[in-house]
């Protein structure tokens, strides 16, 4: 009988929690793109004599978020030190809570893999300093082929909240809903950007199999994934591992390895760490942090809607498909600015269809964002009425939203400067237009007089160009009757 196997993967996803100052000390926590080690202190680089002092911030942002997950705050918790030596750690230790998190005990809902609701547990959520970064010399960046590196401090206590689940998830598609919930609900929050490809948001997987003849591989850590997609192939690449190694009877070593998104595979980085190896102790230079329960209750009052409420009040009041939804409520301004449209007389469906369609469209090509958008929601609002009324049609309002967007103008303005009439064109105007089409296309028309025209082709050809000249703003069955007067069969 073959073999079968069961995956088990936990998350520790590391959050760099929305501060303008670094967790311990003042100095900025703006380190993307800043010359290196200049966003440093003497604490920040572990210079002896220095005292931590905690940043306020860092505590009320770790608990809106432990609150958004459904978890227990701990009224006392303290900060230990996690002590190992790396180059880019000049303490020798970093500071973290690791005996009581400020958070544990909730949960988070994503799609089971059969379709169905399913709860993933959240172990805990503590807060932590990040570490500095090395920069390897070769070109890519990387250690491989590196002839000389270099440490840069900026990163260094940049503070984190690292979230650890319940090793609940059992594919790599579940593992990448899962990030996705959390990155949407952080940026729901303001607790982060959640921006993975600048590490802001970093994702470390532990993976293992259990096998139907009762063994079980052991666990193995992957790191150096940077996006969600990156996460996906990762876990794939080490079901596909450890099962044929498993298959083969052999053992899993238990180990970090590292993903090498370009080659599509993993590698081993070093033997797999336990707790026991970090000698942690109570860090004495922090007192412990106590929480008031009326503190935790007055940011419990201030959480927005978070997006698991948001997409069922969509489902319960307007009447949307589902990946409407999922589109609409992904980003929290974005869901704003359809409400707004709604607020001001849109039909939802006519404001979802042109957001998705027409406002994510420019904002892709133009790489902004909705809170940055020109054209406010009671100005779409102007022009879907004109649609709605049939004074536009959809190929006239795209025409002049365009118009209105990029450069900023009213909605008048804009119909003026693309040339269009409010309204259908009719009668004279529209026969008019018909006569300046047939003289453009003189030997179309000599063709349908020929009597050559036998499957009307060259007929419905000029009918295009008509609606083409006219924006969509003419009746084709009135153009069709003027067409006949004018080329009779």
């Amino acid at each position: 009988m073959s073999l079968t196997f069961t995956t088990v993967i936990g998350l520790e996803i590391h959050v760099q929690l929305n501060t303008r100052t670094k967790l311990f000390c003042g100095c900025s926590t703006d380190y993307i793109g800043a010359t290196p080690n200049t966003n440093i202190c003497p604490l920040c680089t572990g210079q002896p004599g220095t005292l931590p002092v905690l940043n306020e911030r860092v505590v009320e942002l770790g608990v809106r978020a432990g609150l958004a997950l459904g978890c227990t705050i701990n009224r006392v918790t303290r900060f230990d030190r996690k002590n190992y030596f790396y180059p880019d750690l000049p303490k020798a230790y970093q500071i973290s809570e690791f005996y009581v998190p400020l958070a544990e005990k909730g949960e988070v809902t994503v799609t089971g893999d059969d379709g169905k609701p399913y709860k993933v547990g959240i172990t805990r959520l503590h807060l932590e300093e990040d570490a500095g970064k090395l920069v390897h010399g070769a070109s890519d960046g990387r250690i491989v082929g590196s002839t000389q590196s270099f440490v840069d401090y900026n990163r260094s206590s940049v503070p984190l909240a690292e979230i650890v689940s319940e090793p609940d998830i059992t594919s790599p598609r579940m593992a990448k809903e899962y990030v996705a919930t959390l990155r949407q609900m952080v940026r729901y929050l303001g607790v982060s950007d959640g921006d993975m490809e600048k590490g802001s948001m970093r994702v470390d997987a532990n993976i293992s199999l259990k096998v139907s003849d009762g063994r079980w591989g052991n666990r193995v850590e992957v790191k150096n994934m940077n996006s969600l997609r990156a996460l996906e192939r990762a876990l794939e690449f080490e079901i596909r591992r450890q099962g044929a190694i498993l298959s083969d009877g052999g053992e899993i070593h238990q180990e970090t390895r590292n993903w090498d998104d370009s080659a599509g595979e993993t590698s081993s980085s070093r033997s797999k760490e336990e707790s026991n190896d970090y000698r942690y102790f109570t860090e004495p230079d922090l007192p412990p942090l106590v929480l008031s329960d009326s503190y935790i209750e007055d940011i419990e009052r201030d959480l927005p809607e978070l997006p698991w409420e948001k997409k069922a009040r969509y489902e319960r009041d307007f009447d949307l498909p589902q990946d409407d939804i999922s589109v609409l409520t992904e980003q929290k301004d974005l869901a704003e600015y359809f409400e707004a449209c709604v607020k001001a007389g849109a039909s939802p469906a006519r404001a979802s269809n042109w957001i998705r369609t027409e406002v994510l469209r420019v904002l892709n090509e133009r790489g902004g964002h909705i809170s940055e958008f020109s054209l406010s929601p009671a100005a779409l609002v102007e022009l879907l009425r004109m649609v709605e009324g049939k004074k536009l049609s959809t190929t006239a309002a795209k025409e002049v939203f365009d118009a209105m967007v990029s450069r900023e103008i009213s909605l008048k303005e804009a119909i003026d400067a693309c040339g269009v009439t409010a309204g259908n064109l009719s009668g004279d105007g529209l026969a008019s237009l018909v006569q300046s089409v047939l003289e453009a296309n003189g030997d179309v028309v000599e063709v349908i007089r020929s009597c050559d025209d036998k499957k009307d082709k060259k007929r419905k050809f000029l009918q295009g160009q008509v609606m083409k000249e006219a924006r969509g703003q003419a009746d084709p069955r009135e153009v069709a009757k003027i067409l006949d007067i004018e080329l009779p069969r």
